[in-house]
C-alpha cells in the first residue's frame, strides 16, 4: 500500500504521538555526567581550560548529588586527582584513594548510579596508563594485573560499574576475573572500547593533572584512520565480557558508533570529550 491509503503523518500529529512512536529518546537518565575530585584542595575549583566544570574537594557530596540529580541526571562517572603519584599509579587501588572516598560519600548521600572510571595515567607519576619498561612503553600485561587490582578497590568501595580507559589488550577479561575473585559477579563492565587517540582530551588531562610526561599515548590508543580496527577492539572486548560499549571522541566518530549499533546489541556508550 502507498500514498494516499498510507499516510505517515498520522503518526506525527502531536507531541503524544510523536513520544509514543519514538525510535529514538534522549532523556537525562541516560546522560552521565563526569566529576572531578581532588585529594589535595578544601573548596571548589575551576580550571581555565574547561570552564563551567569544578573540581571538588573530597567533601559535600549531598549538595553534590542534589545538584546533580535535581537537574534529572542519575549516572555519574569518577576521576580524582590524587595526594601523591609514583611510577605504578599505586594510589589508584588504595582502600582509601581519592577515587575511593569519593564512590563512598557519594553512595552514602545518594542513590545515583556511581561510575569509576580506571586508568593509572591520573596516578602515575610519569603521565601514562601503565607501569613503563625500560624503553619508555608501556608493559601491557604488567598493567593489566594492576588494572584488576584497582578494579577490585573501587568495587569495594561501592562502585555500581567500573569503566576502564587504558585501552590495554586483555583488560576487560583481567578485570572481570579480578572483579568475580572477589566475589563482585554483578558489578558491570562498561568498556571504553573505541577510544581514539586524540588532541580533544587536552582539556580533561589540564583538570585531571594526567599528560603524559614524555611522548604520547598513540602506542595504546585507536589510530584515528582505522574503522576495521575499532570494531575488532568493540569485538574482543565484548568476547571478554565487558557489559556496556564505548565510541570516545563521540562528535568526529558518528560512523563508528553507527556502525557498533548496527553490529552489536550491547548498550552503547557515546563519550563526548572536553575539546569537542
Amino acid at each position: 500500500m502507498m500514498f494516499p491509503d498510507v499516510r505517515l503523518r498520522r503518526l506525527r500529529q502531536s507531541e503524544r504521538m510523536r513520544n509514543l512512536v519514538s525510535e529514538t529518546r534522549l532523556h537525562p537518565d541516560q546522560l552521565i555526567l563526569p566529576l572531578f575530585f581532588d585529594a589535595n584542595i578544601d573548596r571548589v575549583k575551576t580550571t581555565g581550560s574547561m570552564p563551567g566544570v569544578p573540581t571538588y574537594p573530597l567533601s559535600g557530596y549531598e549538595d553534590i548529588a542534589s545538584d546533580i540529580q535535581g537537574a534529572g541526571v542519575n549516572s555519574v562517572l569518577l576521576f580524582g586527582v590524587p595526594s601523591h603519584k609514583d611510577p605504578l599509579g599505586s594510589g589508584a587501588w588504595e582502600r582509601d584513594g581519592v577515587v575511593q572516598k569519593a564512590i563512598r560519600g557519594l553512595k552514602e548521600s545518594s542513590d545515583m548510579i556511581v561510575i569509576a572510571d580506571l586508568c593509572l595515567c591520573e596516578y602515575t607519576d610519569h603521565g601514562h596508563c601503565g607501569a613503563l619498561g625500560p624503553d619508555g612503553s608501556v608493559k601491557n600485561d604488567e598493567t593489566i594485573e594492576l588494572y584488576g587490582r584497582t578494579a577490585v578497590s573501587q568495587a569495594d568501595a561501592g562502585a555500581d560499574i567500573i569503566a576502564p580507559s587504558g585501552m590495554m589488550d586483555g583488560q576487560i577479561a583481567a578485570i572481570r576475573q579480578a572483579l568475580d575473585d572477589a566475589g563482585h559477579k554483578d558489578v558491570p563492565i562498561m568498556a571504553y572500547s573505541a577510544k581514539f587517540h586524540s588532541a580533544y582530551y587536552g582539556p580533561f588531562r589540564d583538570v585531571a593533572c594526567s599528560a603524559p610526561g614524555k611522548g604520547d599515548r598513540a602506542g595504546y590508543q585507536m589510530p584515528a584512520a582505522n574503522r576495521r580496527e575499532a570494531m575488532r577492539e568493540i569485538e574482543f572486548d565484548i568476547a571478554e565480557g565487558a557489559d556496556m560499549i564505548m565510541v570516545k571522541p563521540a562528535g568526529p566518530y558518528l560512523d563508528i558508533i553507527r556502525e557498533a549499533r548496527d553490529r552489536y546489541d550491547l548498550p552503547l556508550a557515546a563519550y563526548q570529550v572536553s575539546g569537542e
